[in-house]
């Protein structure tokens, strides 16, 4: 049967055919615009930018990333501009266009007002400082009679005030307070963290920060904790000021969740070394305690 057979005897054959035809026709066309849009297989790898400066990411930015500055830190001997950390990650398939976040060394130093540390814990005073943009430093533990309790502080070797303007990024070191015997905490567990994040665990547990190893690590900021010295089971106490030693290893050169699985502890064995009150009492409760007992 021919064709035109066909259709004389189901004209509405033709309809359905162009109706169709039609439909196709225009589900290729849209495609092709959403494909267009959506940019589908161009995507790009993300470029490591850690390292260099915002101005030459600028200057050559082949996949037009738009550079989002989500912070600025000032640290002395070093150029403003450094890209410190970049989110996503160096790899990452990305499009043209994509919000690249960025966390870089400010050009000149932002005033920063010193908080009042005296009479806190040194946790407490690890995080007030932190919250100003400030850094701790070094602790240092003396005879007191309020143990944990900060005394002092300290920049570059001066005594410093609260209300005091200093630089941001400053380190401020601690003089601490024993107490009626010595002080001891547990080392906390830092495998996998950064050397910030390290470093403030590490000092709000009234220990300090050793020797930081970085051999072989190209990206200082991002690198992470693969071993540290004493080590962490939970359970054993180190006199307060112990030095915790830490290796660096650059975190896209390791798996960081089973590196902390490897040393994973039995939980009911931890000890929160900061699970305590013993911060400097307030005058009022001196005053109704008629004196305070250590």
């Amino acid at each position: 049967m021919s064709k035109e057979n066909i259709f004389k005897r189901w004209p509405w054959l033709a309809h359905v055919l162009a109706m169709i035809g039609v439909s196709l026709v225009i589900l290729v066309v849209v495609f092709s615009i959403i494909k267009l849009y959506a940019r589908q297989g161009q995507e790009y790898e993300l470029p490591d930018v850690v390292g260099t400066n915002i101005a030459e990411l600028k200057a050559d930015n082949p996949i037009e990333l738009d550079v989002v500055v989500l912070d600025s830190i000032f640290r002395p001997g070093q150029e403003g501009g450094r890209i410190l950390t970049q989110d996503p990650k160096a790899g990452t398939m990305v499009k043209k266009g994509r919000k690249l976040y960025i966390t870089m060394t400010a050009y000149s130093p932002e005033d920063a007002v010193l908080p009042e540390l005296a009479g806190l814990t040194v946790r407490q005073a690890v995080s007030e400082l932190a919250n100003a943009g400030l850094e701790t430093g070094t602790l240092k533990f003396v005879e007191d009679r309020y143990k944990n309790s900060v005394i002092d502080q300290s920049c570059k070797g001066k005594t410093v005030y609260a209300g005091q303007q200093i630089p941001r990024g400053s380190v401020i070191d601690l003089t601490v307070g024993l107490g009626d015997s010595t002080g001891r905490s547990v080392v906390p567990f830092v495998i996998g963290k950064t050397s910030d994040k390290a470093r403030r665990d590490i000092l709000s547990a009234s220990l300090n920060v050793g020797k930081e190893h970085f051999k072989g690590v190209k990206h200082k900021e991002t690198a992470v904790v693969y071993k540290q010295e004493p080590d962490y089971n939970g359970v054993n106490k180190y006199d307060y000021g112990t030095e915790v030693e830490l290796w660096y290893v650059d975190e896209d050169k390791t798996d960081v969740q089973k590196m902390i699985q490897d040393f994973k502890i039995d939980s009911s064995k931890i000890i929160d070394p900061n699970n305590i009150d013993d911060r400097r009492p307030s005058p009022d409760e001196v005053e109704e305690r008629g004196g305070w007992l250590w």
